[in-house]
Order: structure tokens, then sequence, then C-alpha cells
């Protein structure tokens, strides 16, 4: 399942809190992974990777009235494609007010992982559009060549992890998004040229985290900053979230 805690300064932390515990008639039994909460119309929604024996990874939505839960899901089925091998579902809603879910067509099944989008229903229970392919990892710069260990030959396999969508304060259509860089897990970000989520995308020359972090979304504290959380290091059982103060600068981000 998955848990939360819940602070007023960043600091000081209360929880765990249980907020999703799958019952026996749930489809996906490990790798329970990436979960992020979305308010959207008066509902929080819980985008969450998931796998089980026989059927590709892939996200599910799940609803609940509070952001502590209890998440349940909106399907039966996720999000994405049954045959495809997908993880990092995020929400974005468009300029016109229509729910879209962004999400990784992952490198193993692709060998150049994508971020594709794919249009929702207003209550998030189904896709009505086939996926669209945004951009490949390949067309940014930071990313690195992984030689694959799985026997099949192919080469300049490369990650797409994390997407998250921001819309800058100048209006500036902005996508997060994490691969593996020349130190380790980074994470760089996109620019949609046309302010759509169909873009075209034009990648940042440089990540905005270079070593060992990633998978990153933005928030404003109660006091009106603006903070980018992520989780560092990449090492499992240590990773933890990190808080770092962010700043827009003419549609771009830097971390202070």
């Amino acid at each position: 399942g998955f848990d939360a805690y819940q602070s007023k300064d960043l600091l000081a932390w209360e929880g765990p809190i249980e907020v999703f515990s799958p019952d026996k008639a749930f489809w996906g039994t490990h790798n329970f992974w990436a979960p992020e909460v979305h308010r959207y119309r008066g509902h929080y929604y819980l985008f969450a990777s998931f796998k089980a024996e026989n059927r590709c990874r892939g996200t599910q939505i799940l609803s609940s009235a509070s952001p502590l839960g209890p998440f349940v899901p909106v399907s039966a089925k996720p999000a994405t494609p049954e045959s495809w091998e997908c993880l990092d579902g995020t929400l974005h809603i468009d300029q016109k007010g229509k729910p879209w879910i962004v999400f990784c067509h992952e490198w193993v099944q692709v060998n150049d992982g994508q971020i594709c989008a794919t249009p929702l229903c207003d209550d998030l229970s189904e896709p009505i559009a086939e996926p669209i392919v945004l951009f490949h990892a390949s067309d940014a710069a930071w990313t690195k060549r992984l030689a694959r260990r799985d026997g099949s030959g192919l080469v300049d396999a490369r990650v797409t992890d994390g997407p998250f969508l921001h819309t800058a304060q100048d209006g500036t259509l902005l996508m997060l998004w994490s691969s593996v860089g020349q130190e380790g897990y980074v994470m760089g970000y996109a620019t949609s040229t046309s302010g759509s989520i169909l873009g075209p995308w034009v990648q940042s020359e440089e990540p905005l985290i270079v070593c060992d972090g990633g998978h990153g979304m933005i928030f404003t504290s109660f006091e009106g900053l603006r903070y980018l959380t992520y989780h560092s290091p990449n090492k499992t059982p240590n990773e933890r979230p990190f808080f770092a103060r962010l700043e827009e600068r003419d549609g771009s981000l830097a971390c202070l």
C-alpha cells in the first residue's frame, strides 16, 4: 500500500498515515511505485504505478475525498495501455480544462524511452483516445546511453521517468522529467513552444538536478514560496524526499 506524512513547516512530520491498502480484487501485486496526489474537481486523485505477474506495469488512478485517503480505484484497470510497459503517470489539465494522463512508455519495451499523453474522460475513469508520443529520452542531450543486459542486442537504451507538468507565472508550460545522466539519476525539464500538452517540446540544455536525485514535483509553501521536491539518494531503502527552493526566470527554472 501507500502511506502519507503531513507537516506544517516541512521540518516536523506526522506519520506514517495509511492512505491506500489494496483488497484482494486489486490487480496490482507488487512494485507499488511513484504515488502522487492531485486535487481535481473537489476530490483528490492518486496516480501510482503497479505491476503483477504476466501483466505489464501500468498507472492506476484512485480517488478520495481527502489527501489522507482512503483511496479507491476509479476503474478496474490501469489508465495506461495494458500491452505497454508504463509507469509514472501524472495529471495535466489543459487550457480548455480537459484532463490528460502523461506517462512514460518504458525503455525496457521501446529502448528509447518515451513520454506520452492520453486524454481522459472528465471523471478520470478511462482514456478517450489513443496515446500520443510527446518526445523521446534521446531528445535531451543530458541523457546517457545505456548498454542493455537482457541479451536483446539493442544499443543506446535511454530512460524516461517521472513527468510532471507546471505552468510558469508567465504562462509557459514546462515538464519536469528524469533519466540517467553522466552522474547517475538526474532531472531536467522540457518547454512546450505552443503552450499545449502536444508541444512541440524543447529540452533544457542542462539538467536541473545533476546527480542522484529525480522524479520531481513543484509546489507552493504556506508562506508562498515555490519549492521543487524530489527523491534523493536514488538507492533503496535510503531514498528520502528533498526540498529545494525554486525560482522561475523568464519561463525557465533554477534551484536556489
